[in-house]
């Protein structure tokens, strides 16, 4: 359930509500904004009487929340989430780009690739230290050798770091080089690992499984989020249907969809999303132009020599020029780059 105060109502009319639902066996999770202070309830007995709030002083109305996903939904924020990570904000004004190769492979092409991004505008470096590959014989990423590199390079640019976290025993590891923890489709529901991260005080970054509805996208969004981390980015990175031209169909519809039932900002992945070097600008484009609060594209200075994802990264011309485009794009839209 849902309870919101007026924007009038003191700490002493808000504790009173919080006691209340705690008696009723809610677990209260409470969010202020600019005027009014929601609280969320989750769990409780299973019937209860919404009119035992709305009469409580300071109360503006309560509502019974359907959907299975509560701190997740539109209703809890009704204004939107921003995440504020360093000097960006994910849900603001401006669209944020994260760029940077699908792997950190050495030095040279982790220290280039910093450079091409912060020149062309983006303010967050992407790079995995663990690749989660299908084969076991392909490149799964160097470790924290890789995030020192990463961390190195992104700080010699004035960048932010995104790095994928792949278990629970990488999270203090991660979390010491990156800014925001990156929790990749195949890992989508595994809930221990997004229980865990509801305990840190990271900003983690949600990809769409591959085969995974929005609402289950949502669900899983809802588990970081009841344990108290309240910084959640979801990604639309494509998922997989009977075509075969493109490694996944992206999901452009998923945006504002997200917009709709969430209060949480939602990237795009082009370069997942369609795993090919050509079509990503033009789903980068479209992300943007349907609302999309930033994007994740893969930019190597070599990617035809790359060792994972070559196929799908753009060249740092064609990245500077994307970037060009989007900064005509988003104005129309009423947002920056």
């Amino acid at each position: 359930m849902i309870v919101v105060m007026q924007a009038g109502a003191t700490e002493e009319n808000i504790q009173a509500v919080i006691d209340r639902m705690v008696e009723m066996e809610f677990n209260v999770h409470r969010s202020t904004g600019h005027v009014h202070t929601v609280l969320g309830g989750v769990g409780g007995k299973q019937e209860f009487d919404l009119r035992v709030f709305e009469v409580m002083d300071g109360v503006k109305e309560a509502h019974r929340i359907a959907s299975p996903y509560k701190l997740a939904s539109r209703h809890f924020r009704p204004g939107g989430t921003v995440v504020k990570v360093g000097g960006c904000e994910f849900g603001g004004s401006r669209v944020v780009v994260m760029a940077g190769p699908s792997s950190v492979e050495n030095r040279e092409q982790i220290e280039r690739s910093a450079e091409i991004v912060a020149a062309a505008g983006a303010t967050v470096i992407r790079g995995g230290a663990f690749k989660p590959r299908s084969s076991p014989y392909g490149f799964h990423g160097l470790g924290e050798e890789g995030l020192a590199l990463l961390r190195a390079a992104a700080d010699r640019h004035g960048l932010l770091v995104s790095s994928e976290v792949m278990d629970i025993t990488q999270i203090p590891l991660v979390s010491r080089y990156a800014d925001i923890l990156q929790i990749g489709a195949r890992n989508m529901q595994n809930f221990n690992l997004l229980r865990e991260l509801g305990a840190q005080r990271k900003p983690v970054l949600l990809k769409r499984g591959i085969a995974a509805t929005i609402e289950e996208l949502l669900l899983s969004a809802e588990h970081i989020l009841a344990g108290g981390n309240y910084d959640v980015i979801l990604c639309e990175r494509g998922i997989r249907t009977f075509e075969t031209y493109t490694t996944n169909t992206m999901d452009i519809s998923a945006i504002p969809v997200v917009k709709k039932l969430s209060h949480l900002p939602i990237v795009a992945d082009p370069s997942n999303g369609t795993g090919r070097r050509d079509k990503v600008a033009p789903m980068a484009r479209a992300a943007v132009a349907a609302g999309a609060d930033g994007l994740l594209i893969e930019v190597h200075p070599d990617p035809d020599h790359a060792l994972s994802d070559g196929a799908q990264s753009l060249r740092p011309e064609q990245f500077t020029e994307l970037m060009a485009q989007l900064r005509i794009i988003a104005p129309a839209v009423g947002r920056s780059i």
